[in-house]
């Protein structure tokens, strides 16, 4: 039975629908930061990996240690290093050895998360990608609003 995918604005800390793709909605690189820390944190303790399609100066390592998080579990993945983002996200997505997986806007567009909802019904892992708003304005996100809760 197909389930609809549903886009989720949230704070990392809101999880009620285990098969949605959450926007993870920041005004700054600083609530970012936090943001991503409580996201690994909560991940950092289950059986899975998780997995950071990152830009370059996300995440520093000295905040990581300095958090306590352990690494050994993280795998993070430069955007560089891609050939085909939305084929790799969605392959991570169904393989079931992540937990959770953390990206960007700036890495991945509001259409291509808006493509790869469709196959989220079978997704084993969470999806997570910060946006700032001018990301979401530039963009022009063509989501309809029942699937953009706050």
């Amino acid at each position: 039975m197909l389930h609809t995918a549903a886009v989720r604005h949230v704070k990392s800390y809101q999880q009620e629908n285990p098969a949605a793709i959450n926007l993870v909605h920041t005004e700054d690189e600083i609530s970012a930061s936090f943001e991503l820390l409580k996201i690994i944190h909560r991940y950092n303790s289950s059986n899975g990996w998780t997995l950071l399609v990152a830009p370059d100066h996300i995440p520093s390592r000295d905040l990581l240690d300095s958090c306590s998080i352990n690494t050994s579990k993280l795998l993070v993945i430069r955007r560089k290093h891609i050939v085909d983002c939305e084929y790799m996200l969605n392959c991570a997505l169904q393989n079931g050895r992540f937990a959770a997986i953390v990206t960007w806007t700036d890495i991945v567009t509001l259409a291509q998360l808006e493509a790869m909802q469709l196959n989220t019904h079978q997704a084993k892992a969470q999806l997570y990608c910060f946006a700032s708003e001018a990301d979401v304005d530039n963009q022009q996100s063509t989501l309809p609003q029942a699937m953009q809760i706050c």
